[in-house]
């Protein structure tokens, strides 16, 4: 057991099963959904957004989840999200992106201004 994994455990009241019990159903439709969004990316009518950050950070997050350890939703929430404070050169849009994809915003900002 690591460092971690002792600091963490037992710190969830239920047992595996009622755990089980209680969400299974919840976590099966996510999975789902989230199985049907990566077959309609791949069905696209055009591929063009394969090395897309958005997507290289959720392919990086679904081999987190796959990955043992007990902070695997700390990690996934990091390599979805915007570590960058500074501030944008020009303002983007009104939403997120759910992950650092500052680079690849800046250059499309840097284009439309040419």
């Amino acid at each position: 057991m690591t460092y971690s994994t002792q600091m963490y455990a037992q710190t969830c009241p239920l047992s595996q099963q009622q755990l089980l019990d209680d969400s299974f159903m919840e976590h099966r439709a996510q999975v789902l959904a989230l199985a049907a969004f990566l077959d309609r990316f791949e069905r696209a009518a055009q591929t063009n957004a394969e090395d897309d950050f958005r997507m290289v950070a959720f392919r990086e997050a679904l081999k987190l989840l796959l990955a043992p350890g007990p902070e695997r939703a700390r990690q996934i929430q990091m390599v979805l999200s915007d570590q960058d404070v500074s501030l944008l050169s020009v303002r983007d849009s009104q939403s997120a992106f759910g992950a650092s994809g500052r680079d690849a915003q800046d250059s499309k900002h840097q284009e439309a201004e040419q």
